[in-house]
């Protein structure tokens, strides 16, 4: 009988979380959906959010490994005085959302192409006028204030606005997309939605057509609904998983 081996499990914590959020590093880069080595993701590992994993300071999404990922402390003042040290805007976006956000699990920052251009809108509101916009129906929040680098101040001010947990995107004014979730598999699969959401109306815009757009009241029922249906962004995840397993990706060591 012929003996299958399992890939080796490197003695790291948090094991399970940190091959999650490498998938989803490698999957970002491939839909194009990050913008050089400038964007950033965490995750929370313990109770009250302040500890969480992110990505080396500018590695490419396209290497990162479970292995790879820095575990953070939002409460360590010395954070960016070690060899080790996160990138300093990462630092101060995400330990700012970590240090005050609990319910942000996992956050998400790209300057991905559509969503930065909804972002770059006077009106930067996301109208329901298909499925995937109305998902995010009153559900997103948008910073009208942007202040320059997300170092430490711009971190603090930016995580001050997620103050409702129903919102889980920042529309980042002049700037890109915040998502926040439960884990990773939420989290990244609301990115992922969201990007095709503003895809699409961005799209309908350059038609210049009147757009159709949804009452409020479909649209809250639509968002409802896709926020109960089942197991979506699980197995969104694991698909994205079991893809890169076939094709010998590294990023699970």
């Amino acid at each position: 009988m012929q003996t299958v081996h399992s890939r080796p499990r490197p003695n790291i914590d948090h094991w399970q979380e940190r091959v999650d959020l490498a998938a989803a590093f490698r999957w970002t880069a491939r839909l194009n959906l990050h913008e050089a080595v400038a964007n950033h993701f965490s995750l929370s590992v313990n109770d009250d959010g302040t500890k969480f994993l992110m990505n080396p300071n500018q590695m490419h999404f396209s290497r990162v490994k479970a292995s790879d990922l820095l575990l953070i402390d939002a409460n360590d003042p010395e954070t960016l005085a070690g060899p080790n040290a996160p990138d300093p805007t990462a630092w101060g976006l995400h330990g700012g959302l970590h240090r005050h956000c609990p319910h942000a699990r996992c956050a998400m920052h790209v300057h991905s192409i559509h969503a930065t251009v909804l972002a770059a809108l006077k009106d930067s509101r996301l109208p329901p006028i298909d499925q995937n916009c109305a998902t995010f129906f009153n559900r997103y929040v948008i910073d009208e204030n942007y202040g320059g680098l997300a170092f430490e101040d711009e971190g603090e001010r930016c995580a001050q606005l997620f103050t409702d947990p129903k919102k889980k995107v920042m529309i980042m004014g002049n700037h890109g997309v915040m998502i926040i979730g439960n884990s990773v598999a939420d989290t990244f699969n609301r990115l992922y939605y969201f990007e095709r959401a503003a895809e699409t109306y961005i799209r309908a815009l350059q038609t210049g057509q009147p757009l159709r757009v949804l009452s409020d009241e479909v649209a809250e029922k639509t968002a409802r609904e896709l926020e109960s249906y089942p197991e979506q962004d699980v197995r969104h995840l694991e698909e994205l998983k079991a893809i890169l397993n076939e094709e010998g990706s590294n990023y699970a060591s």
